[in-house]
């Protein structure tokens, strides 16, 4: 079992255990972690629903099947397969979380990239850019956005209703970055016809789940509630069609040890001086540009959540960080745990990403993305 274990496995262990070192040397007082607990629990129901919903819909073959017709449908057109798999990435992301896309669109994209006749890697850096950067409408889209919404205190539409415009500058200068660093030149070719369903009872049952768990946030359903019961709904289906599908893997724990040693490691840190640190990085003013630049910088250090949580007590405006720790972490590979997910489905999937490209054109979407990003914002806020 310990063999199994990768390098990303056991800083997440590490992570966890230095943790609960804080808690039992008082480092960080036992009440204030029963009240981190209180606050992660609902975001821990969540995350184990939308993973178990995303990875049986992936077995139903509902994401296969919309890759194949996104291939048929572009016709062998290098700017209509763009198109569609900026959208089809867009919205996997912002309704099923940045770690779904990550984790299960990867693979179905890059099993894509034959059969449209077009290299591996430009698919490969839609998703993963995308993942990241489509990740600001929603509360459900990143985790980041989740432990927002404790502070701010809005509902999803009006949370929302902020994002708006920050979510499509986003989205609109990825693009840009995606067609001329890595699209324009490709040459496709019209793919064959669609691959049969092997369950229909299966497939129907997934999407309609999918469908269910949109629906259920549209009209504002707690995402603690929502998750969980559409996963139920796909696992039914699958206890009586295909059973053995249903394993113990299917629970993300790696994500629930990482999350949890997180909430108890950060807050430990900024009690002990941390959030001297990150005040003066923030500076007095809070300018909402620097606000958004330190949060991308300090994601691209330590990775995304811990540079949310260093800095969520000392900024004034936490949708600009959100835009910071969602847009930003496109320059190293481990700034977002999406990234490092996406570096191993990669490697087993032998493609190679070029690193200095990856830095140097990640670092150039990071800076125009943010910059765009929090533009849009300020200026729907006003």
């Amino acid at each position: 079992m310990l063999s199994r274990l990768g390098v990303l496995d056991w800083v997440r262990i590490g992570l966890l255990v230095l943790g609960l070192v804080f808690v039992a040397t008082g480092l960080l007082p036992l009440e204030r972690a029963v009240e981190e607990f209180d606050g992660i629990w609902p975001l821990m129901i969540f995350l184990v629903g939308v993973i178990v919903l995303a990875e049986l819909t992936k077995e139903a073959q509902v994401f296969d099947v919309i890759a194949d017709r996104m291939a048929v449908a572009a016709r062998g057109s290098n700017v209509a397969l763009f198109l569609l798999c900026v959208l089809f990435a867009s919205l996997v992301t912002i309704f099923l979380n940045l770690d779904t896309t990550a984790v299960l669109l990867t693979p179905v994209m890059l099993a894509l990239a034959p059969r449209a006749g077009i290299a591996a890697l430009p698919l490969a850096m839609t998703t993963i850019w995308l993942a990241n950067t489509a990740s600001l409408l929603l509360p459900v889209s990143n985790l980041t956005n989740l432990l927002g919404m404790e502070k701010i205190n809005l509902s999803t539409r009006e949370f929302a209703g902020h994002m708006w415009a920050a979510q499509l500058a986003a989205i609109a200068v990825t693009m840009v970055f995606l067609w001329v660093f890595y699209w324009r030149g490709h040459r496709g070719h019209s793919p064959p016809e669609t691959r049969p369903v092997a369950d229909r009872v299966l497939f129907a049952s997934a999407s309609a789940a999918c469908a269910l768990f949109i629906a259920a946030l549209l009209i504002e359903v707690p995402v603690s509630v929502a998750a969980p019961t559409a996963a139920a709904v796909v696992v039914v289906a699958f206890f009586v069609r295909d059973r053995g599908k249903l394993t113990w893997s299917l629970v993300p724990w790696q994500l629930l040890i990482f999350v949890t040693g997180l909430f108890l490691v950060v807050p430990t840190l900024s009690a002990h001086g941390l959030s001297a640190v990150m005040s003066w990085l923030v500076g007095e003013a809070h300018d909402p540009f620097r606000t958004a630049f330190v949060a991308a910088g300090l994601a691209n250090v330590i990775n995304n959540l811990p540079a949310y949580q260093a800095l969520e007590g000392v900024v004034a405006n936490p949708l600009v960080l959100l835009v910071g720790v969602n847009v930003g972490p496109v320059i190293t590979p481990w700034a977002s745990l999406a990234t490092l997910l996406w570096f191993e489905s990669c490697a087993r999937h032998g493609v190679k990403v070029p690193m200095r490209r990856f830095v140097l054109t990640g670092a150039g979407l990071a800076v125009v993305g943010i910059a765009a990003s929090a533009a849009a914002l300020v200026a729907n806020s006003g």
